[in-house]
C-alpha cells in the first residue's frame, strides 16, 4: 500500500512536488479558522495502520504548531510510521547560548517534536542542511533523525554557472569547511573572507584567503535572510578581482527586502536557492531561480 502524503497548509506547494516524484496516496485534512483565530483541523483520510509522511516547516510559530498538531493527531489516529519531512528548521541559529539566560531555541523546538506519541513503527524526522551539525543530537524519545544534505543540487548549480574554472566561497570563515569540503569534491579552489572584530558588532575586512582575479566566484551559504553578510562578501570579492558572482544558498529566506537588495546591490548577476522555505514561492523576479528538492525528500522517504 502506497504511503500517504500529508503536508501543513503553507507547503502544498512542495507536497505537490514530491508527490509527483514519488509513489504516494495524497492525503486530505480539512483546515478552518474560527472567528478568534483558532485552527480548525480534521484529517478526513483513513490513516489508521498505514504509513504516513507529513511535509512542514517551522518558518513561524504558527505552522510550527500546525505541524506538530498534525504530526501528534496523525499518530493518534493510528498511523503505522511516521515520517515527519521538516525542509527549514527554524531557529537553527540559536543552537546554543551565548550569552547568560539566552533560550537555545532549536533544543527547545527539537524537544517539541521529540514529544509527539510514537508510532507502532517509531518516527523519523528529515531534517535539511542544518545550520549546524549538533542540532540532530537534540531529538530525544527514540526519534530517528535523519540530516538530508542538498550538496548534489548544489553542486550541479555551481558548475551549472561556474562553468569549468571557478572559486567556490562563502561569506566567512564559519563556513568555509563546509565550502571547502563542496570545492574538493568539484575540483576547484575554495575561498573566504577573513574578518576582525573592531568592536562590538562592527567587523572589517582584512583579507581573502585565495585569489579570486578575473575568476568566477560563486557564493554559497546555508541561508539568506535579509542578504546583508551576502552583500558584503559580494564587495570583498568584486574588489579583489572577481569576473562574476553569483550566490547560491539552501534556505531562501529573503526577509526585509532581503532580495531586493542582493539585486540592487550591482554585484550578483544570479540568486540560485531551493524551495525548503515557502518565502520562495511568493517572488516572480528572474534574478532569482528557485530549484525544487521534491525529487530529494522522495528519495529520502521511500
Amino acid at each position: 500500500m502506497k504511503p500517504l502524503l500529508f503536508h501543513t497548509t503553507d507547503y502544498k506547494y512542495l507536497a505537490e512536488k514530491v508527490f509527483s516524484a514519488g509513489d504516494f496516496e495524497m492525503g486530505e485534512v480539512e483546515v478552518d479558522t474560527f472567528s478568534d483565530g483558532e485552527r480548525y483541523q480534521r484529517i478526513a483520510s483513513e490513516v489508521n495502520g498505514r504509513n504516513v509522511v507529513l511535509i512542514g516547516g517551522t518558518t513561524t510559530d504558527a505552522a510550527t504548531l500546525e505541524l506538530y498538531d498534525l504530526a501528534s493527531s496523525l499518530v493518534s489516529y493510528g498511523a503505522n510510521a511516521l515520517h515527519l519531512v521538516i525542509p527549514y528548521f527554524g531557529y537553527s541559529t540559536m543552537e546554543r547560548a551565548v550569552k547568560t539566560g539566552e533560550i537555545v531555541t532549536a533544543k527547545t523546538r527539537a524537544r517539541l517534536f521529540s514529544s509527539v506519541p510514537r508510532s507502532s513503527k517509531g518516527n523519523h524526522i528529515y531534517l535539511f542542511d542544518l545550520h549546524t551539525e549538533g542540532i540532530p543530537h537534540y531529538f530525544e524519545n527514540s526519534l530517528h533523525c535523519k540530516h538530508v544534505y542538498c550538496k548534489d543540487i548544489v553542486m550541479k548549480v555551481a558548475k551549472q554557472y561556474g562553468g569549468d574554472d571557478f572559486v567556490l566561497a562563502s561569506t566567512d570563515a564559519g563556513r568555509a569547511k563546509w565550502v571547502e569540503s563542496l570545492a574538493n569534491d568539484m575540483g576547484v579552489n575554495a575561498a573566504f573572507v577573513l574578518k576582525r572584530r573592531v568592536s562590538g558588532d562592527s567587523t572589517e575586512v582584512t583579507a581573502v584567503n585565495a585569489d579570486v582575479k578575473d575568476k568566477v566566484v560563486v557564493i554559497y551559504d546555508d541561508m539568506i535572510r535579509s542578504g546583508g553578510s551576502i552583500v558584503n562578501a559580494a564587495r570583498t570579492y568584486k574588489e579583489a578581482g572577481a569576473s562574476e558572482i553569483y550566490v547560491i544558498t539552501t534556505h531562501g529566506i529573503f526577509v526585509s527586502n532581503g532580495l531586493e537588495k542582493l539585486r540592487d546591490c550591482g554585484l550578483i548577476k544570479k540568486v540560485i536557492c531551493t524551495d525548503t522555505h515557502s518565502n520562495t514561492q511568493q517572488f516572480k523576479d528572474p534574478f532569482l531561480e528557485v530549484r525544487s528538492v521534491g525529487d530529494l525528500i522522495a528519495q529520502a522517504v521511500s
